[in-house]
């Protein structure tokens, strides 16, 4: 939740999802195509996380908060190994998830008008409060909820890359998060089938 400083009452919800994947620059060898680990968001209400990639395989949690951020640790051809804000992995159907990004937050903070801590406040989010994630820099990020908006240290915030983070990010890191570290549909089966880390 966040409290608007200027109006007394809650802020609940998330508005709909409409923005797209984000892009990213390079093409990585996994089955998307895309960075292997990433942030993405749950895309319905209620998602199912399953304990191997398949249908067949037990229910492991059932998740029912549309927008909230998981971060994609492998992945198969449809499926995506994804981890929660509390550390807990599951396996969960491609469609269930969105491109777009989220924060969820980890202490109280405050959402500035500019990225600096002297800048008045719009609002106050509480911890497991859960904000579109518009844009990062220089250690700060901008959020949206409820039309709502904000800048907040990016530190305070689970859903964020390391260069997201930094105050001054090197000139030589990629603008999103790097292919590395990612592993192969066939690896990633392999490892399901053995039940690996589930």
């Amino acid at each position: 939740m966040i409290r608007s400083v200027f109006a007394p009452f809650l802020i609940a919800g998330i508005a709909a999802l409409a923005a797209a994947a984000p892009v990213f620059a390079q093409a990585c060898d996994t089955p998307s195509g895309q960075p292997v680990p990433r942030f993405v968001t749950l895309k319905f209400t209620e998602v199912r996380g399953r304990i191997g990639p398949s249908t067949s395989h037990p229910v492991r949690w059932d998740y029912r908060r549309q927008g909230l951020p998981v971060q994609i640790v492998a992945e198969t051809e449809n499926w995506r190994r994804v981890r929660d804000p509390h550390g807990e992995e599951s396996w969960m159907h491609r469609r269930t998830l969105s491109g777009r990004r989220a924060v969820h937050v980890i202490e109280e903070t405050g959402l500035h008008t500019r990225p600096d801590v002297e800048s008045p406040e719009t609002a106050r989010a509480e911890p497991g409060a859960i904000l579109w994630l518009e844009r990062c820099r220089s250690g700060w990020c901008r959020l949206e909820s409820d039309g709502v908006r904000g800048w907040v240290i990016a530190s305070h915030l689970w859903g964020t890359y390391a260069h997201e983070q930094a105050a001054t990010p090197d000139p030589e890191s990629a603008a999103g998060p790097p292919c590395n570290g990612a592993r192969s549909a066939v690896q990633e089966t392999a490892a399901a089938q053995g039940g690996a880390g589930l």
